[in-house]
């Protein structure tokens, strides 16, 4: 699993867990699919991945799924 070596801190949005509006931790990480395909191994996809700071909450979403 591949991660920027940056992310954005404190940007607002809804948390799930929380239920409201929180700061979050956000980054783009390429990950391998996993899958019964042929080549599963070579398939990578950015994924937004977000991080509340009150909780610890983690999410993450297929950026072609975006």
């Amino acid at each position: 699993m591949a991660t920027t070596d940056e992310s954005v801190a404190d940007i607002t949005e809804e948390c799930p867990r929380c239920e409201q509006q929180t700061p979050h931790e956000v980054s783009v990480e390429i990950l391998t699919e996993s899958g019964k395909q042929q080549n599963a191994e070579y398939s990578r996809e950015p994924y937004r991945v977000s991080t509340c700071s009150e909780c610890g909450t983690t999410t993450k979403r297929r950026m072609n799924n975006a």
